[in-house]
């Protein structure tokens, strides 16, 4: 799904979406019809929520639907999974040198030298002529069959789900239901309850399109747009299966997701009162959109009633959704590869990540996890790479690894993706700026994570 498709559209068609003051791009004569609209709405969100969030077992394994049909291509089809993989890697590398986006800035020609490094990684790993050091286990044969191929075949799939939840009008009404409580508890205008939540389940890199695109136009202010682009924009929704998979936390699917969710937004509502963020420009000029009493619920409705009745193409939403979905594995799988081997490498072989573990111990410590120089240590490494905690810490005990997974979502900020993507943007925020708040929000989320983990262990929620 490209921004256009989550951004309020603006054209000289004169009609008004619904609560929105903001006008339509589909003239009248392409609307969908009222009651095909309610039901294309009702069926399609369902289909989404059941999807995402309603776990199934077959084969004596209960997980969500489409980590089923992930889990049966690795696993089963692992041939033909490997193959696809490697056409992903081949476009994620040849994309940048065909375009010739790698010649941007500093960052993408970084970027585009850890994709081919990963590529051929890869290919080493399949002919088996790495180095022994590479070929242990813990090594490339875990990154690349534990995380790649399913990386590979998940977030395509995912992102095709996805459009079920985003683009039917769930997601508007959802923002309108949410709009009283964005400006009190995480200092946003409420139009960011969309750009929030489409971050949360769609990616990283469509919510920063989102951001940046509204921050142009003067809609959001600097602080706004740091909060939103350092605080909501997750990984997917798609990528979160991964860390639960590669934790073990699927049993637990639910209560995995939405207790991130929950702790991911408690900790930008805190860092968004507190220094770097808060010291930065907080001046805009914006129309303020308010609703009577007792309205709020109907405009939402009436919005996610229109945003159904302008969704008139299933087949270009789906495969809008799905080739983001291919370009975002393509271009993350071999820099994973990459990024991540050196990860590893680097906190077997070096004491790196145990000097920035030191910062983080004294809250490891606090939070009673058993190990907290191990735990420390491994989170730390998610500065790097978001997966790596799940990656070090996959052995661990269960409170240690539901911690590891909170902090793989809720930190945001990882060097291998997430900053050089903000950079790439207009929004004000240097990388050192970008590392005290990632600092800030593990410091947070190991201490809210631990003691909700604590508390889901001694309730049963957590076996």
């Amino acid at each position: 799904m490209s921004e256009q498709d989550l951004m309020p559209p603006v054209s000289p068609v004169p009609d008004k979406l619904p609560g929105t003051g903001l006008p339509s791009m589909t003239p009248p004569e392409k609307l969908l019809s009222k009651p095909v609209a309610l039901i294309q709405l009702i069926v399609f969100s369902a289909i989404g929520l059941v999807m995402f969030f309603v776990p199934f077992t077959i084969g004596e394994k209960s997980t969500i639907l489409f980590d089923h049909g992930a889990t049966y291509l690795v696993t089963q089809q692992h041939t033909l999974s490997v193959t696809l993989l490697f056409l992903l890697m081949f476009f994620g590398v040849s994309k940048p040198l065909i375009d010739g986006s790698w010649r941007k800035n500093l960052t993408h020609k970084i970027l585009t030298l850890f994709k081919i490094i990963g590529l051929v990684l890869a290919v080493m790993y399949i002919t088996g002529t790495a180095p022994a050091f590479m070929m242990e286990k813990d090594m490339l044969p875990f990154l690349f069959e534990k995380l790649a191929l399913p990386v590979g075949m998940i977030v395509p799939i995912g992102a095709l789900i996805l459009a079920f939840l985003v683009g039917f009008g769930l997601l508007e009404m959802v923002g309108v239901v949410m709009q009283p409580i964005m400006k009190p508890i995480w200092r946003t205008p409420g139009a960011s309850a969309i750009d929030a939540v489409a971050s949360f389940v769609g990616s990283y890199s469509i919510g920063l399109l989102i951001t940046n695109r509204v921050y142009l136009q003067k809609q959001y202010s600097a602080r706004e747009a740091i909060i939103i682009a350092t605080g909501f924009s997750t990984v997917s929704a798609a990528f979160m299966v991964i860390v639960a998979k590669t934790l073990g936390l699927m049993e637990f699917w639910n209560m995995f997701f939405w207790s991130t969710l929950v702790i991911t937004f408690i900790v930008t509502a805190i860092t968004a009162r507190i220094p770097p963020i808060s010291q930065f420009d907080n001046d805009v000029e914006r129309p303020v959109l308010d609703y009577q009493r007792g309205k709020r619920l109907t405009a939402a409705f009436d919005l996610g009633l229109s945003t159904s009745r302008r969704a008139t193409d299933l087949k270009q939403i789906l495969w809008s959704n799905f080739r983001d979905g291919l370009t975002m594995a393509a271009a993350i799988v071999p820099s994973i590869i990459a990024v991540g081997l050196t990860g590893l490498l680097l906190a077997k072989y070096t004491p790196v990540f145990d000097a920035l573990g030191l910062l983080l111990y004294p809250f490891t410590w606090l939070g009673g996890l058993p190990e907290p120089l191990a735990a420390a240590k491994g989170m730390s490494a998610g500065l790097a790479e978001m997966f790596l905690p799940a990656l070090l810490l996959s052995e661990a005990d269960m409170l240690t690894r539901y911690v590891a997974g909170v902090i793989s979502i809720s930190s945001v900020l990882f060097f291998s993706a997430m900053i050089p993507c903000v950079l790439a943007t207009e929004i004000p925020v240097s990388v050192g700026k970008m590392v005290i708040i990632w600092f800030e929000r593990v410091v947070l989320s190991i201490l809210l994570a631990a003691a909700f983990g604590q508390l889901a262990m001694h309730l049963g929620l957590i076996a």
